[in-house]
């Protein structure tokens, strides 16, 4: 005699329960293996690639060459690059060549010509760009790297 439908046992599932937990699953995994793509290209970062700007000048050493976004030192150990860009609120800062600091004419915050911080509203010191030579295919100058 089998027991009525209430008393059955629950770890007892019958074929339909089982088909239809079955097609549950299969109908999860579809709709995940088709937003996955979405879900990945929305989430993805393109990495910013160096900008490379060519300066066609030679200072001698101890000169400085101003540019839009950096300003180009040389001096006995080489060429470096300084950003023209306050780390405070962002004005284009000015070289005084006579104090030889980067002054930024907003705020009043100074800088040495290493980009270091000397005083001023900034916290922050100056960020500074890769200088290469230019191949001498290329001509004469630097390749800053920002």
């Amino acid at each position: 005699m089998t027991p009525p439908a209430d008393e059955q046992k629950p770890c007892c599932a019958s074929r339909r329960t089982f088909l239809e937990r079955a097609w549950g699953v299969v109908q999860v995994a579809v709709v995940a293996s088709l937003l996955y793509p979405l879900l990945r290209f929305l989430g993805y970062y393109a990495p910013r690639q160096p900008k490379l700007i060519k300066v066609y000048k030679e200072p001698p050493v101890g000169g400085f060459v101003v540019e839009h976004d950096f300003i180009l030192f040389v001096g006995n150990k080489g060429p470096w690059a300084v950003s023209r860009k306050c780390t405070h609120l962002g004005c284009r800062l000015n070289y005084k060549e006579k104090e030889q600091i980067l002054l930024c004419p907003c705020h009043q915050s100074r800088f040495t010509v290493a980009g270091k911080r000397i005083s001023g509203p900034a916290r922050k010191d100056l960020p500074t760009f890769a200088v290469t030579r230019m191949a001498a295919q290329e001509g004469k100058g630097y390749v800053v790297t920002l």
